[in-house]
């Protein structure tokens, strides 16, 4: 069975960082792009970022672009989000997900998705 296990969450103050890390398992990792989602109460789902499956390629939403950094260790098996200068509209549940290509993961065609971890960000 593939599992995708995030980890990392917590509460923090306006301007500090967090790194969430997504475990995979289940499934040939380094073939897969790798990507990161949130959700707030009452909000869609929402893409932060995409990595390829050889780390080659990345992307980010406008949102966060200049501020997270998206990385993989395929060695591992495991993506990461490194998130800095946070802010309180960054509160959500983050997902970590798994798709064939990055096109796929900014298109929402993941194939597998983890059980999201809370961040909160106070002000």
């Amino acid at each position: 069975q593939v599992q995708l296990v995030e980890s990392g969450g917590g509460l923090v103050q306006a301007g500090d960082s967090l790194r969430l890390s997504c475990a995979a398992s289940g499934l040939t990792f380094s073939s897969y792009a790798m990507g990161w989602f949130r959700q707030a109460p009452g909000k869609e789902r929402e893409f932060v970022s995409g990595i390829s499956s050889s780390g080659y390629s990345t992307y980010y939403a406008d949102s966060v672009k200049g501020r997270f950094t998206i990385g993989r260790a395929n060695d591992e098996s495991t993506v990461s989000l490194q998130m800095n200068s946070l802010k309180p509209e960054d509160t959500a549940v983050y997902y970590c997900a798994a798709g064939p290509t990055l096109w796929h993961i900014r298109s929402y065609k993941s194939d597998y998705w983890g059980q999201g971890t809370q961040v909160t960000v106070s002000s």
